[in-house]
C-alpha cells in the first residue's frame, strides 16, 4: 500500500481565517463541515467501533519516519495525535507530552487502558485551543473523510492547534501504487454512491496556503503485510509513459487497464476481515450482520466489513 507523508509549518495566521470553507464552487458553513456524513457513520465511525480489539492488535508497529520526526521535536514539546487510533505514537518519545483523541469510543478506551491522555473528538473540531501544541500528527486519517470540505477542514484545524512555527505531521493513502493488484482488491465506489454521500468531483484548484509543505518519503509494513511505499519514489514521468505506451501482449494489456482504472478512482471500500474466533464477532458484529453492515465470508472464516477511503492524488495535499 501505498502512503503519503508531509509536514506542516504554522505560519500562526491560519486561525485568522473566516471559518469559512471553500467547496465545489460554494461556501459551506463550519457547522455543515463539521456534520458527519452518514457514510462516514456507516463505513468509519461503526465499523472501527465493531473491530477495535482486532484492528489493535494489528497495530504496533511504528512507521519510521514518523518515529523519527517525534522524536527530533524539542525536549518538553506537547504534541497532538488527531486519530491517535490504538495510541501506538503517544508517547513515543519520552521527552515529550502526548494528548490523543480518536472519534471512536472503544479505540480511546484501548488508549486509556494504557494511562494515555486521550479524548473523543472529531478531527473537524479538534477540542482544543488555539496555538495549544507545539507539534500535531495525523497518521492515516483523512482519507477516511469523505468531502473535500471536511478534509480541509481537517488540516486547518491541525494548523490552528499548534503554536507559530509549530509542526504538523500528515500522512494518508495514496492513489499511485507501485503493487498495482492490490487496489484490485478494493471496491471503487459507484457514482451512485459517489453522487448521494459524497457529491459531484470537488474543483481541482490550488488554493493560497498559509503553510509550507514538504514530502516524506516512507517505507513500512501494515498490519495486513502490505507493504507502504511513498508516491514520491514513483516516477510520474514513467507512469505517464508506460501508460501511453502501446500494449503488445496480453499481460501488457491487463496491466494498462488496472493502471487506467485505478488512476480513475479515488473513493473506495477497502475490506476489513474480523475472524469468526474474535470476540467482536459474537458482539457488534452480529448487529452489524443483521444490519447489513456487515458479511460473512466463509472461506476466509471472518466477518468482513467494507471501510470508506478517499485515495489521495500526487500532489493533493498541496491544494
Amino acid at each position: 500500500m501505498a502512503s503519503s507523508l508531509c509536514t506542516l509549518v504554522s505560519d500562526g495566521e491560519s486561525h485568522t481565517q473566516p471559518s469559512l470553507i471553500v467547496s465545489q464552487d460554494q461556501i459551506c458553513p463550519v457547522s455543515n463541515v463539521q456534520s458527519t456524513p452518514e457514510i462516514e457513520k456507516k463505513y468509519v465511525h461503526h465499523v472501527y467501533d465493531a473491530i477495535a480489539p482486532h484492528f489493535s492488535s494489528t497495530r504496533f508497529a511504528k512507521w519510521p519516519k514518523v518515529a523519527t520526526f517525534l522524536k527530533s521535536l524539542p525536549s518538553g514539546s506537547l504534541v497532538l495525535d488527531a486519530g491517535c487510533g490504538n495510541g501506538k505514537y503517544l508517547g513515543l518519545s519520552p521527552d515529550c507530552f502526548f494528548i490523543g483523541c480518536d472519534i471512536s469510543a472503544p479505540l480511546i478506551n484501548i488508549c486509556a487502558d494504557r494511562d494515555h491522555e486521550v479524548v473523543v473528538a472529531d478531527a473537524v473540531n479538534l477540542p482544543y485551543r488555539t496555538g495549544f501544541g507545539d507539534a500535531a500528527i495525523s497518521i492515516a486519517v483523512l482519507h477516511h473523510l469523505s468531502t473535500e470540505s471536511r478534509r480541509k477542514k481537517a488540516i486547518q484545524e491541525l494548523v490552528r492547534v499548534v503554536k507559530k512555527g509549530g509542526l504538523v505531521l500528515i500522512t494518508v493513502w495514496a492513489v499511485e501504487q507501485e503493487d498495482r493488484s492490490l487496489v484490485t482488491k478494493w471496491t471503487p465506489l459507484s457514482p451512485k454512491y459517489v453522487e448521494e454521500w459524497i457529491g459531484p468531483s470537488s474543483p481541482r484548484i490550488r488554493s493560497p496556503s498559509s503553510f509550507t509543505l514538504e514530502s516524506i518519503p516512507e517505507t513500512e509494513e501494515n498490519g495486513s503485510g502490505e507493504h507502504l511505499k511513498d508516491l514520491k519514489e514513483i516516477s510520474n514521468e514513467n507512469l505517464q509513459d508506460t501508460m501511453h505506451s502501446t500494449c503488445q501482449t496480453e499481460d501488457d494489456s491487463m496491466t494498462f487497464k488496472i493502471k487506467k482504472n485505478i488512476e480513475s478512482h479515488q473513493e473506495y471500500f477497502v475490506p476489513w476481515h474480523l475472524p469468526y474466533h474474535r470476540a467482536e464477532v459474537s458482539g457488534a458484529s452480529a448487529c452489524a450482520l443483521a444490519n447489513g453492515l456487515a458479511k460473512k465470508d466463509d472461506k476466509k472464516g471472518a466477518v468482513v466489513y467494507n471501510r470508506y477511503y478517499h485515495v489521495f492524488s500526487e500532489g493533493e495535499l498541496e491544494r
